[in-house]
């Protein structure tokens, strides 16, 4: 039986490729406390996976006098200099990345980050990593809304339903799922039990393009036979 390989493979930045949701979180705190405001990590947690001006929006809400612009741009630049001391690959991601461009397959980043971090942190990766970013200043609707899903696609040529995405937060499968990609969720930060990633993988270490193209074939069969999108064993 010949292979069903993804025609693309999509890939979230934070907690994904890169565990800086720690450094998100310190410069959130940071940032609301120079303003003489409390930061809880609970607070913190809810904006994992979110848009960064809903992030803007909540700092001001915790006092932080600055429009959402420039809070988005403080906070990325704090984050970017963080990731220029040390960039926090997450376990496996780097080498299955590497090992997806070699077999031909063509990339995207699709993150809520604004360009230049995803810039930023795609000048670390030692080989041509991406055809496409997508960042979370190119878009009207931040994840979990599927826009920056679908606008992948469209840059790279491809149906949504062709591809594959991998994601670590709730609204970044939710994004992914709604677009039609098959996702698989790879939990960091938040448990990844409710939501509608096609298949659970606990971390990306010894992973593999066969682990991939098994995952999208028994997803894309799970559809063909259900018509559905529902959690795979």
């Amino acid at each position: 039986m010949t292979e069903l390989y993804p025609a693309a493979v999509l890939w979230d930045l934070d907690g994904t490729l890169v565990d800086t949701e720690p450094y998100w979180m310190s410069a959130q705190t940071a940032l609301i406390e120079s303003y003489g405001g409390t930061w809880s990590h609970d607070e913190a947690m809810d904006l994992v996976g979110s848009g960064l001006w809903r992030t803007a929006q909540t700092m001001q809400r915790h006092g932080v006098q600055l429009t959402e612009d420039a809070i988005v741009a403080l906070l990325s630049d704090q984050v970017m200099q963080q990731i220029s001391v040390s960039v926090p690959w997450r376990p496996g991601a780097k080498e299955l990345l590497l090992a997806i461009r070699e077999a031909g397959i063509p990339t995207a980043m699709v993150t809520m980050s604004i360009g230049r971090m995803a810039e930023h942190v795609r000048s670390f990766i030692p080989f041509d990593a991406f055809d496409v970013v997508v960042s979370g200043d190119r878009v009207a609707n931040a994840k979990p809304d599927p826009e920056a899903y679908l606008l992948a696609a469209v840059e790279l040529g491809v149906a949504p339903a062709d591809c594959l995405a991998i994601e670590d937060s709730t609204t970044g499968v939710a994004a992914a799922a709604a677009a039609g990609v098959v996702t698989i969720g790879v939990p960091h930060m938040l448990d990844l039990d409710d939501s509608p990633a096609d298949v659970l993988w606990p971390t990306l270490a010894g992973r593999s393009v066969a682990d991939l193209v098994g995952a999208f074939a028994d997803a894309r069969g799970a559809v063909s036979r259900t018509g559905s999108n529902g959690a795979l064993a």
